[in-house]
């Protein structure tokens, strides 16, 4: 028995008393500090290397969706995955506005393109399930086109999954407080006022109705085969933790680091002339300012 357990005595139908332990609600989490958290973080960017590692040794076909309202902390995540990462194995699709060609296509087909060969790793900042979100609530499809998706997404991630891919959803979750909060705090610097859009600013007046299209896009896609997998983000930091060390959890592998390298000496040529450093043109170091 635990110290946060609580003992109570109640009787029994014989009239006995017994003893009855109470579990106390659980505590959330403290804070991180900045160094804690980085020092977790530097650990899990090492297992991410060996996993890379392992997918194009055995050559993995990962496909990771990120999925969630705006300022859920979904970019900050992906950055942090994929920081340390090697950018021709592990890459990053986040796509634009259909074209008006691509609005005539199959709606999967833009997708399907930017799917893992073998040795591949495929995040996607927002996916498929734009169309039972953003589209949906904005008015960008019909109710027809929604209830299709909602029939043919489960049937498309099986086919994904039979072909061999490794699919993982990602929802990550933000309270309207913290939204909220992140927002302004966009509006207020200018270097990271960009990621606020009209569609941003749009969604803060229909939370509700996102909500509800959440609810049901859970109802018809979080199947056994293709679950979703929820991030609980209004601490960036913890979110940003959890959500790897899923990640890794959830694709075995083995530790295949090689051994040290070793730096072979520089060629050495004494017949070799540099040109005069006068004709190359340089940038001009930067001075600051005191």
């Amino acid at each position: 028995m635990t110290k946060d357990d609580n003992k109570s005595k109640t009787k029994n139908k014989l009239g006995k008393a017994e003893e009855v332990i109470v579990k106390e609600p659980k505590k959330p989490q403290s804070k991180l500090s900045k160094k804690e958290y980085e020092a977790e973080l530097q650990k899990l960017q090492v297992e991410l290397i060996k996993l890379q590692a392992w997918i194009k040794e055995k050559g993995l076909k990962v496909v990771v969706l990120f999925e969630g309202r705006d300022a859920a902390g979904k970019g900050g995540t992906i950055k942090r995955i994929t920081e340390k990462l090697n950018p021709r194995i592990v890459r990053v699709v986040a796509l634009p506005v259909p074209t008006e060609r691509e609005k005539t296509q199959w709606y999967f087909q833009r997708y399907v393109q930017h799917l893992p060969a073998a040795g591949e790793m495929v995040l996607f900042d927002r996916s498929w399930y734009n169309r039972a979100g953003v589209e949906r609530v904005m008015g960008f499809c019909t109710e027809d086109e929604v209830l299709e998706f909602f029939r043919s997404v489960p049937e498309f991630e099986n086919m994904l999954i039979r072909s061999g891919i490794i699919l993982i959803k990602y929802w990550f979750s933000v309270s309207d407080e913290e939204q909220e909060r992140r927002f302004r705090a966009r509006i207020d610097d200018i270097t990271r006022r960009w990621k606020l859009s009209p569609m941003d600013m749009a969604s803060r007046t229909k939370w509700v109705e996102y909500s509800k299209a959440k609810d049901e896009m859970f109802r018809y896609t979080d199947t056994k085969q293709s679950p979703w997998y929820v991030v609980n983000s209004d601490d960036k930091r913890i979110a940003r933790l959890s959500c790897i060390s899923h990640l890794l959890s959830m694709i075995p592998y083995e530790d295949l680091t090689p051994e040290p390298i070793v730096l072979p000496p520089r060629q050495r040529d004494d017949t070799y002339v540099r040109p005069p450093i006068e004709t190359q043109t340089f940038v001009p170091e930067y001075k600051i300012n005191k």
